[in-house]
């Protein structure tokens, strides 16, 4: 599993975030870091901001620190919670954003970066969503001029592929402890 960018991981530091919160991300990011590197090499005239992306990843649940009742159950105050802590820490907004977009990838003026962090959040753990999916392949197909048939093919491989390695990741999330141990 990747090492999270240094500015994410200096961010989680700051905010004491707990460790499974933590394993979380770094599983995302680890996922996202794929998404994008074959995003890039089959499409390399695809305009893509794999920073963004990349640190979208890796904070896009960093609210959870704020709403501790999300860590193991479900919420949605996380996000824009989320997003005003990174905003808070002198995120930009450009990069902040992902900590409300990746549950909300139906939104007016959400792009291709905010999808693929959703997806990531996703696909870490497995799971498919048809209709996330649905609108990855009409961002590609719409930026490559190709068929939506064949980018669907391409990224359902790429998702499949993906999801044969969820196992492993959801035990190295549960190998950490949901909060830090008191002291």
């Amino acid at each position: 599993m990747l090492p999270l960018p240094d500015r994410a991981a200096g961010l989680l530091t700051a905010v004491d975030c707990p460790p499974r919160l933590a394993a979380h991300l770094r599983a995302v990011h680890d996922v996202a870091h794929r998404l994008v590197d074959r995003l890039e090499r089959d499409h390399p005239s695809v305009a893509l901001d794999r920073e963004a992306v990349l640190f979208g990843a890796a904070t896009h649940d960093i609210g959870k620190v704020l709403h501790p009742g999300e860590l193991t159950g479900l919420g949605s105050a996380h996000e824009e919670a989320g997003r005003g802590l990174l905003l808070d820490h002198g995120v930009a907004p450009r990069l902040a954003r992902f900590a409300a977009t990746h549950a909300a990838w139906t939104d007016p003026g959400v792009v291709l970066e905010d999808l693929l962090v959703s997806l990531a959040d996703k696909v870490w753990k497995g799971r498919r969503v048809a209709d996330l999916e649905d609108l990855v392949v009409a961002r590609l197909a719409a930026a490559t001029g190709r068929a939506a048939w064949e980018e669907f093919a391409a990224l359902d491989d790429l998702v499949t592929a993906l999801g044969e390695d969820a196992d492993a990741r959801l035990r190295f999330q549960a190998s950490f402890p949901v909060r830090p141990r008191e002291t």
